[in-house]
Formats: structure tokens, C-alpha cells, sequence
């Protein structure tokens, strides 16, 4: 769920003709960096007029199935990467029932966004924070929108550090170590030769297209994950090269092969914290939801529902191959496990420069956002220029890179991510936009009421996940302390 603010909607090019001006840039994704995609440039009593106009005769102009298609991609992204490690963490019953809790609920947040929306009037995320609490709502949605989006960018980041050095080694056919193999000198290689240049555009022209290329790469990954488990034996041998080297400690053979072997319904360890967040960042799409509805009005619902149900079919099935595969071996990051237990395999190396190609061309996507809404906190009114935005786009791509460099794995990422911002998008914002925006309903209406439970629940879910993933941050550190302690 990480594209969540690719407002890349089904637009045919006669419906963009047809469209006032004005609302043009609120529909297709912010083509420009000096047309805000926060639309604060014309007040709030221009826009009623415009709704009021453009609404009738263009009503549901983009067709059915290339919405599903739209949404399902603002929802897939890295996150379905991170679900099997979720899964062997919980075990199988507990994954499928906290699944299909968190995309019930993803769903719910949705059905309350379109409502507020209805009333309010708003068509963009922040505008409607900003009808509901001033600045302040404002703020939280925009910096939450920018969180879940910097999460994303080094999300991608971390797989091209992962599966880079993968594929370069299958090419050359060395694994001594050389730096050209080295993580994160090719991300920022990467970054400089790549992203940089196409992020520095200020239309995005055809990049957008690339989001719907990352949904079928994803597609692709789930069918080989499938196929490569009834590929991969189960007692997992570690094949040296290709070559098949049993390396099993003579002591507990039966136990540990009943061990790695058996798959478990229900598991609780240091890790299980992680499952929550893994899932809410896999589902959050919510900043892509308001640009669709303008464009389909009542069909939302039902595009919202086929999609989210087609995503939690795609992420069910990854997750329980992934996990059936590798059983307890799941690393954080999937496509990167297999890599230990084959060298060079031709399918998996196709899957990784098709997932490569996606996530690379991504992140300039995912960037333009982030810049719009930087420039609008820092200086809307100001002309555009050359400078500023390069400062800013070079500077967000610089810490992303930090970012990646220094935390040690991507699950950390995941985690925190999820349990902050994008427990912010679908639990909390949305929830309380509708409590404050929708005057219809009494406090003591069931609606309402709902409301404020989920608002509560995100509260729990946003705090609980919080700190146990710190604790388990300083339960981490503090152990490495000791064995560093104990090595000298």
C-alpha cells in the first residue's frame, strides 16, 4: 500500500478534455510541481462551484475494471514482500485472521473516507484534515502521507540493496566480495545514475505507467513463489552453488527436521509485534481513494470492495507459499530467502529485474508527492524554481539512502512505518474526520458510534505496536551488548 499517493486515476483522454481546467490537476496524478496537488490555490467556495459543475455529466467516465486496477496497484507494493516473515511469526490461523481483520478494517476506514468526503466536500487528503481541525489536521495528515511515502521510497531502496548484488553475481559469476557487489554502494549508484535524473522532471509524463508494471511484476512474483514451492524439498539443504550440501548437526536431526518441516497454526515470539505493522503498510491506499472517487462517485464502494478483495487473495497466497517454502528460514525480506538455497536460478532471476525494474521507477513516483507537499508547508506562494526543487529532491533522496544504509534490516521499516503512519491513514485520520465532518448523524448513532471505536482501536493498535517494537529494539541492542561483551 505504499503508491497510496499516486493520484493515478483511470482517466480516458476525452474525459481530461472535457474537464474544467481547474479540476484537471486534482484528477490526473500532480503533473507539475507548481500546480499543488494540495489545491490550496483557489479557496473553498470556487471548488463547491466546480463540484457543482463538473460533477453531473462526468460521473463514472473511467471504466470499471481500470479502477480496480488503479486502486489494487495504490495498494500493492513492497509491503507483500514482508508477509511471509509475518506469517511464520504468527503462525498460519493467527495471520489469517489478523489479514482479515486489518483489510475489513482497511475497508471500513475507506467506506468512512467516501462519506466524509461526501459531506465535506474535499478532494484531497489534507484539505480535508484541514476542514476538520484547521492546521493542525492538516499537518498530521500531510506529514503522515509523507512518512508512509518515505517508508515506501526505502522500502524499494532496501530491495534494490538486497536483490542488486543477486543478480550482478548471477551475471559475473563471482561472489568473492568485490564492491561492485556491495549493497549499498549500488544503492546509491543507483539513486545517482537513475532516480535522481528522473526524479529531477517536473512532469511525470509516462512514469506513471510504471505503477501499473510494479501490480504485474507482483502478479509474476506470486506465481513463481507458488511454483517454487513445490520446487524446493522440504528438509531445507543450503546448495552451496548447485550442488546439494546437507549441512545437519548430527545431534537433533528428528527434531529439528520435524521442526523445520511442520508448518504452525499458532506462534508467539519477539518478533510476532511485527505482524500488525507489516499488515496495516501492506493495505494503506487511502490518499489515492479521495482523487478515484471524484471520478466515479458511487461506484467507489464496489471498486473499493473488488480490489481490496482481490489484494487479500494475492497477499493470502504469497504469504502461505512463502511461509510453506521456508518455514521457520523466512527472512524479513522473501525474494531474498531464496537466494541462499539457489545460486542461479533463471525464473528467479527474472523475477528479481522485473521487481528490480518496478521498485527502481517507482520511487521517483512515490518522491513527487512528498516534494509537492514539502513545498506547500514551506513555501506556497513563492514562484517555482530550478533551485529549491533540485535542494529538496536531492536532499529527500539523501536521507532515504541514509535511511536504508543504516538500519539493519527492512523489517524495521515495515514495522515502524506501520505502526505509525500507516496506522495514522487508516485507523485514526480517517475516523476522526468523519466524527468532526459528517453533522448528519448524532453522537449516539450507531455510525458514529462505530467510529469512535475504530478511532480507539487505532489508538490501541498505534500505541501498542509502538512500544513493544521499541522494546524489542532495546531488547535487541542490549543483546547485542552482551555478545560483543562475551566475544572479547
Amino acid at each position: 500500500g505504499e503508491k497510496a499517493d499516486l493520484y493515478c486515476v483511470g482517466l480516458s483522454d476525452s474525459h481530461s478534455m472535457k474537464q474544467p481546467t481547474e479540476m484537471n490537476h486534482l484528477n490526473t496524478f500532480p503533473e507539475d510541481d507548481s500546480s499543488s496537488s494540495n489545491s490550496n490555490d483557489y479557496t473553498y467556495q470556487d471548488k463547491k462551484i466546480f463540484l457543482t459543475v463538473s460533477s453531473p455529466q462526468h460521473q463514472g467516465n473511467a471504466s470499471f475494471g481500470m479502477s480496480v486496477f488503479n486502486l489494487g496497484n495504490a495498494i500493492m507494493g513492497s509491503g507483500i514482500l514482508g508477509l511471509s516473515y509475518a506469517m511464520a511469526n504468527t503462525g498460519i490461523a493467527l495471520f489469517v485472521i489478523l489479514l482479515v481483520a486489518v483489510a475489513i478494517f482497511s475497508l471500513y476506514s475507506v467506506h468512512l473516507l467516501l462519506k466524509t468526503a461526501n459531506e465535506g466536500g474535499a478532494l484531497v487528503y489534507e484539505q480535508l484534515g484541514y476542514k476538520a481541525f484547521g492546521m493542525p489536521g492538516k499537518l498530521a495528515a500531510s506529514c503522515s502521507i509523507t512518512m508512509q511515502n518515505i517508508g515506501a521510497m526505502s522500502s524499494y531502496l532496501y530491495i534494490v540493496k538486497y536483490e542488486l548484488p543477486i543478480v550482478i553475481e548471477a551475471f559475473m559469476g563471482t561472489s568473492n566480495g568485490e564492491w561492485y557487489t556491495n549493497g549499498d554502494y549500488l544503492v546509491l549508484m543507483v539513486t545517482a545514475v537513475i532516480i535522481l535524473p528522473l526524479s529531477l522532471l517536473r512532469n511525470l509524463g509516462y512514469l506513471g505507467y510504471t505503477s501499473g508494471l510494479s501490480l504485474l511484476c507482483m502478479v509474476f512474483f506470486l506465481i513463481v513463489v507458488i511454483i517454487k514451492k513445490f520446487q524446493i524439498p522440504c528438509p531445507l539443504s543450503e546448495p552451496a552453488n548447485n550442488e546439494t550440501v546437507i549441512k545437519t548437526s548430527n545431534v537433533s536431526l528428528p527434531q529439528n527436521y520435524s521442526d523445520a518441516c511442520t508448518p504452525k497454526y499458532f506462534v508467539f515470539n519477539s518478533q510476532t509485534v511485527y505482524a500488525v505493522p507489516i499488515l496495516t503498510f501492506a493495505f494503506v491506499c487511502h490518499p489515492a481513494i479521495l482523487p478515484m472517487y471524484e471520478e466515479l462517485k458511487e461506484k467507489m464502494q464496489g471498486v473499493a470492495n473488488v480490489s481490496f478483495l482481490a489484494m487479500f487473495i494475492m497477499y493470502l497466497l504469497a504469504a502461505l507459499f512463502g511461509y510453506l517454502t521456508f518455514n521457520v528460514h523466512v527472512e524479513p525480506e522473501l525474494l531474498h530467502t531464496y537466494s541462499k538455497f539457489y545460486k542461479f536460478d533463471v525464473l528467479l532471476l527474472i523475477v528479481r529485474l522485473a521487481v528490480l525494474t518496478a521498485v527502481t521507477l517507482t520511487v521517483p513516483v512515490v518522491l513527487f508527492p512528498i516534494r509537492t507537499s514539502v513545498n506547500q508547508l514551506l513555501c506556497a506562494s513563492k514562484e517555482f524554481s530550478w533551485i529549491r526543487h533540485t535542494v529538496i529532491t536531492v536532499s529527500l533522496l539523501v536521507g532515504t539512502n541514509a535511511l536504508v544504509i543504516l538500519v539493519p534490516t527492512i523489517r524495521d521499516i515495515f514495522g515502524f512505518i506501520g505502526a505509525s503512519a500507516a496506522a495514522m491513514l487508516i485507523f485514526i485520520l480517517p475516523s476522526a474526520f468523519y466524527i468532526k465532518l459528517v453533522k448528519k448523524e448524532s453522537m449516539k448513532s450507531v455510525q458514529k458510534i462505530g467510529a469512535t471505536a475504530f478511532l480507539l482501536c487505532g489508538f490501541l493498535v498505534m500505541i501498542g505496536s509502538m512500544s513493544l517494537i521499541v522494546l524489542d529494539w532495546i531488547h535487541n541492542a542490549s543483546k547485542s551488548e552482551d555478545s560483543q561483551a562475551n566475544g572479547h
